[in-house]
């Protein structure tokens, strides 16, 4: 989803827009007999079973979803691990960190691979830690989890559940695990009522440092905003403590309307609603027509709303879409699951399968439901996803624009066109960080790594 803080450049960061694209770095391969070394060490640390060097598992660990974007995809693979690590717990993932610093071979750590931008990809090769079975859920507290790097949200937010509460923000993909939802991501299921995940929502981390004895530090928030969507630079997740809200009863509204002004109009009086709805998103028609199975509460004819609310919600949101000119199609207890697979970069996936043509930019401006047509001037056949969120100036919409792919060159074109028309893009289409916290990154950095061994090549040098 697109970082809002991008409009506003901070204290000695590049202004926006002026995208840079994604490049690859000149690398100086790390030597076999190092990579031996560190292989056997790792073995003595964590067990042989946990240490791998075969082709398929190395390349599999060194991929995520950055194919989805025609710009990366020609980079791709980027770079590949030279070992991969599995450890079993957050000490183990601590006890990798520091045999590779020993060893001076770059460290890049992963959970689920499911980011989009190549945050993941090893550029330099080196070491990958594979987090995804240090999944441990250390403790349920009021207001608050804790658990280790690789669990997944399936199991955050069951156990939650037990306990009569839930996780305040979800990725789109649940499978994701809480570590690289924290380094990659940024917001989703629950942002509409409680902004991004550097908005409080990272209550405290345990961060590795990338140094030969690897003690893992408590950082209390808001220093966690350092380790927010930085893709690792700042320092090694191994456990953090997230926020939870009381659990609520949800169900699943979907309506359709006529055409998108009314659409955003029943969905900005539905941000007052009480209870906040947990996600409400909107399609234009020629996105829903992508979707498949295909669904009658989701007309292909017609812009879709789709909204995870109360179910003593359903008659107000019902009035509210009867009085701006639209139906609500369905409600389905059972269809939050579903309506949160519509959502987020979840979108792009499904569009792109269907339209291989088309590509994505993540926005965010008041001329996306305001000046739709003058967009549709600089982006000719686009369409539009939105997404209901809190940001810092209130309730507001995130957006997903599909467009035809015609070239890098005339992308980056439109681009930084759109600003003409108050569309703001959050460039998806590279591996390098680009947003106004990268102040508060880079101080991290130095304290948490500082011979540069953690994800090289994604934390961008400060212009001269």
């Amino acid at each position: 989803m697109p970082d809002f803080s991008l409009t506003q450049a901070g204290a000695g960061e590049r202004a926006l827009p002026g995208f840079d694209r994604a490049t690859l770095p000149e690398v100086t391969p790390v030597g076999a007999e190092v990579i031996e070394s560190l292989a056997a060490e790792l073995a003595r640390q964590l067990g042989p079973d946990a240490i791998l060097v075969d082709d398929a598992t190395r390349l599999s660990a060194s991929t995520d979803w950055a194919h989805m974007s025609p710009v990366l995809q020609p980079l791709l693979p980027g770079g590949v691990a030279d070992v991969v690590a599995r450890p079993r717990d957050a000490d183990g993932i601590a006890r990798a960190v520091g045999a590779a610093h020993r060893h001076r071979v770059p460290v890049t750590v992963r959970g689920q691979g499911t980011g989009n931008y190549g945050q993941g990809i090893p550029l330099h090769g080196g070491l990958v830690i594979d987090t995804s079975r240090a999944r441990r859920v250390i403790s349920v507290e009021d207001g608050q989890i804790t658990a280790e790097a690789g669990t997944s949200f399936v199991m955050l937010e069951k156990a939650a559940r037990a306990a009569g509460q839930e996780v305040a923000i979800l990725p789109s993909t649940v499978g994701s695990t809480i570590g690289g939802f924290i380094a990659g991501g940024s917001g989703g299921t629950g942002s509409i009522a409680n902004g991004a995940i550097w908005d409080g929502y990272l209550r405290s981390l345990l961060v590795v440092p990338c140094t030969d004895d690897a003690i893992p530090v408590a950082v209390p928030y808001p220093d966690t905003t350092a380790m927010a969507h930085a893709f690792g630079v700042s320092g090694v997740i191994a456990q953090a403590t997230v926020e939870l809200r009381p659990a609520r009863e949800w169900t699943g509204l979907f309506a359709s309307f006529p055409d998108l002004a009314s659409a955003v109009a029943a969905g900005e009086q539905l941000f007052g609603l009480a209870p906040t709805p947990r996600l409400l998103s909107l399609d234009e028609a020629g996105i829903v027509a992508t979707y498949r199975p295909a669904d009658a509460a989701m007309p292909a004819d017609r812009v879709s709303m789709r909204a995870i609310v109360t179910p003593g919600s359903v008659p107000e949101a019902t009035a509210v879409v009867d009085g701006s000119g639209g139906r609500v199609d369905a409600v389905r207890p059972k269809g939050p699951a579903l309506i949160a697979s519509m959502s987020y970069n979840h979108t792009t996936y499904r569009v792109r399968k269907q339209r291989p043509e088309l590509t994505h930019l993540q926005c965010g401006g008041p001329g996306l439901t305001r000046r739709r047509d003058e967009v549709a001037a600089v982006v000719p056949e686009s369409l539009i996803h939105l997404e209901g969120f809190r940001m810092a100036h209130g309730h507001d919409w995130a957006s997903m624009l599909f467009l035809r792919y015609d070239g890098a060159d005339v992308l980056y074109e439109q681009m930084a066109r759109l600003a003409g028309v108050e569309v703001y893009v959050d460039d998806p289409h590279t591996w390098e960080l680009h947003h106004t916290r990268l102040a508060l990154v880079r101080q991290a950095a130095a304290r948490f790594d500082p011979d540069g061994l953690l994800n090289p090549g994604k934390l961008p040098a400060l212009a001269e």
